[in-house]
C-alpha cells in the first residue's frame, strides 16, 4: 500500500538510538528507494550515508567513502522532507508546496545538496549581456575553485528564478555538471541559456517569455539553508529580459 509516513520503521528507529546510546561513533547508511525523514538521526548521528540501492558493489563503496578513500560527491535527486504532513493530500494534483520548485517550507534535506570531504569556492561570474530580449541567449562564465586539500568532484548546478511572476516556481534547475578538481585547480564553467529556460505557462496553457528581472544562482546546491547545514557555495547573478514572446506548444 502507500506509505503513510517518511519515518524509518520503528524496529530501525529503536536500534538506531539503541546503538547512538552506547557512545560508539555511528555513521548511518541509508538503503532506500525514496526520501525519508531521518530527523533524529540528523540532530544525533555525525554522518549520514545515502546509498539508495546501490547493487552488489555497493558495500565496497560504501566502506571506500567511510574509510576516506574517495571523495563524495552525490547529490540528492529530491527533497527529504521533515514529515509526510508538510505535503499536500495524495489525491491533491496541484504543484503547490511540491518538490523543490515550489515547496516554501523548511526541507530536513534540499534537493540537490550533498557533502564533500574537501571544499569549493565559486568566483568572476560574468553573465554576457544584463539585458537579453526573449529571442536572444544569454552566457554565464564563472571560476570554480578547489579550496581543500583533496582531489574531489564538485556538482555545479545552475538554478534560475523569476519570483515577481505569478505561478512561477521558486527556482528551478536550468543547467548542471560534475567536475573533477585537484586541490588547488580552478575551472572556467559557461552555460548557455535559451529563451525557453526564461519561460513559463500562464493560466490557459500558453508557454510566454515575459520581460522582468531573472536571477541566476550557479553553486554546489540550492542558495537557501536551514539552521544546522554548512552554507552552500556558489554565486548569484541577475539580468533582465526586455520583450515578450509565446513560444510553440
Amino acid at each position: 500500500g502507500d506509505r503513510t509516513s517518511l519515518d524509518l520503521p520503528a524496529p530501525q528507529q529503536n536500534l538506531l538510538e539503541r546503538l547512538v546510546a552506547t557512545g560508539t561513533p555511528v555513521v548511518l547508511v541509508l538503503i532506500n528507494g525514496s526520501a525519508l525523514s531521518v530527523n533524529w538521526a540528523d540532530e544525533h548521528v555525525p554522518a549520514i550515508i545515502e546509498a539508495w540501492y546501490p547493487g552488489g558493489q555497493g558495500g565496497d563503496a560504501v566502506a571506500r567513502a567511510i574509510a576516506g578513500d574517495i571523495s563524495p560527491a552525490g547529490r540528492l535527486p529530491v527533497t527529504f522532507y521533515r514529515s509526510v504532513d508538510d505535503l499536500p493530500p495524495f489525491s491533491d494534483y496541484d504543484m503547490s508546496n511540491r518538490t523543490y520548485r515550489y515547496f516554501a517550507g523548511e526541507v530536513l534535506y534540499p534537493f540537490g545538496y550533498g557533502l564533500s570531504y574537501t571544499t569549493f569556492e565559486y568566483d568572476n561570474a560574468r553573465l554576457s549581456n544584463q539585458r537579453v530580449r526573449a529571442d536572444g541567449l544569454i552566457e554565464i562564465t564563472a571560476d570554480v575553485t578547489n579550496t581543500g586539500e583533496r582531489d574531489g568532484d564538485e556538482v555545479v548546478q545552475l538554478y534560475l528564478s523569476r519570483r515577481e511572476i505569478q505561478g512561477m516556481p521558486l527556482r528551478s534547475l536550468v543547467g548542471f555538471e560534475r567536475i573533477h578538481l585537484k586541490s588547488g585547480e580552478t575551472r572556467k564553467l559557461r552555460y548557455t541559456l535559451e529563451g525557453s529556460a526564461l519561460s513559463s505557462v500562464d493560466v490557459d496553457g500558453v508557454r510566454r517569455i515575459t520581460p522582468g528581472i531573472v536571477d541566476l544562482w550557479m553553486g554546489g546546491g540550492q542558495p537557501d539553508r536551514r539552521k544546522g547545514l554548512p552554507p552552500v557555495a556558489g554565486i548569484q547573478v541577475t539580468f533582465d529580459v526586455t520583450s515578450s514572446a509565446t513560444l510553440a506548444k
